[in-house]
């Protein structure tokens, strides 16, 4: 049963990835672009928790935590640099 919510989860989220990219390249606006690598952002993290949960490794929910801190370190910088210009004052 497991196995079962596993291989579903899978499939569920490379879904939403497949979507967050047409949305990324069919963004009328720069936010809805950087919406969008947020959240494909945060379906990679879920890919990476669900394979160490298959895999049984805790090395998995380390890259995770460490592509999350990378990932809202990249949305501010974004959001940053879209709302004044530069990143460093």
């Amino acid at each position: 049963m497991l196995n079962f919510a596993i291989e579903t989860g899978f499939a569920l989220i490379g879904l939403a990835l497949a979507l967050n990219l047409w949305r990324l390249m069919r963004g009328p606006d720069v936010t809805d672009r950087i919406l969008a690598l947020d959240t494909m952002n945060i379906n990679a993290i879920a890919l990476l928790v669900l394979y160490g949960i298959r895999a049984h490794s805790g090395a998995y929910f380390e890259a995770a935590l460490v592509l999350a801190a990378m990932g809202f370190v990249g949305t501010i910088a974004l959001c940053k640099y879209l709302l004044r210009g530069d990143i460093i004052e």
